[in-house]
């Protein structure tokens, strides 16, 4: 589930986001002044951000620089400057979109969706080598044997390619697979994990790819980053196995 954060000290407007976020599937969580934001981001690490730029106790361009500083989190301003001048300072500050107010939501909804497919994957990643195994998240397979994934594995392991090279917390891993209010079943990962690397590593007892980070999370360390596929999907092994 993607988790949007919301900054704006006016609550009509975050009540209406909230409301139209949430029956399209997204989490929400909400700030009214741009401590609270920093804050906000720090512990619940949102997906995207929508951010007013007048708030109460500091300038939205405060916000949106102690956020890059830190984070490359997709920034959507949402706000009642309208000048050419703003939205430049704006997005050369490091803002993704720039819709001003008032702004109908099925906009908002959509510039939101446009930011996040510009953003994915994370870390270009899409084509890896573990082991014997070749792992495409593009075409969703797996060669080099005969393995088969569920599709929980499939999404775990997804993840961790995409962000290769990339500590993924206990916290997201969980939030992305099982959904608010599991972030804290870690025995849910460790289960899966070790599923993983008994079909993907050579010594699942000593993996080399599929590591973990003792208390913090899990991190893919692929033995090569391939270029993508150009033969289509023959001999891959799509995640077909139920639960």
């Amino acid at each position: 589930m993607m988790r949007v954060l919301v900054v704006d000290d006016d609550p009509q407007i975050v009540r209406t986001l909230q409301v139209n976020l949430r029956i399209r599937g997204y989490a929400v969580d909400s700030a009214a002044d741009g401590a609270g934001a920093l804050r906000a981001a720090l512990r619940v690490r949102p997906d995207l951000v929508v951010l007013d730029l007048g708030l109460p106790d500091m300038d939205g361009l405060e916000v949106l620089r102690g956020l890059r500083a830190w984070s490359p989190v997709p920034v959507v301003v949402l706000t009642g400057r309208a000048g050419n001048a703003e939205k430049v300072v704006a997005l050369d500050t490091g803002a993704d979109d720039y819709l001003t107010k008032p702004f109908h939501v099925e906009e908002l909804l959509a510039r939101i969706r446009a930011v996040t497919r510009r953003r994915l994957p994370p870390s270009g990643a899409s084509r890896v080598r573990i082991g014997a195994h070749v792992v495409d998240v593009a075409d969703r397979t797996v060669r080099g044997g005969s393995v088969r994934l569920t599709p929980t594995e499939w999404h775990l392991l997804e993840i961790l390619v995409r962000n290769e090279g990339h500590l993924v917390s206990y916290r997201e891993l969980l939030r992305e697979v099982w959904g608010q209010g599991y972030e804290g079943s870690v025995n849910y990962l460790r289960q899966y994990m070790t599923q993983l690397r008994h079909k993907l590593e050579e010594s699942p007892a000593r993996p080399a790819h599929l590591l973990t980070e003792q208390g913090v999370g899990y991190r893919l360390v692929a033995g090569s980053v391939l270029p993508g596929d150009d033969g289509g999907t023959q001999g891959g092994v799509p995640p077909v196995e139920g639960e």
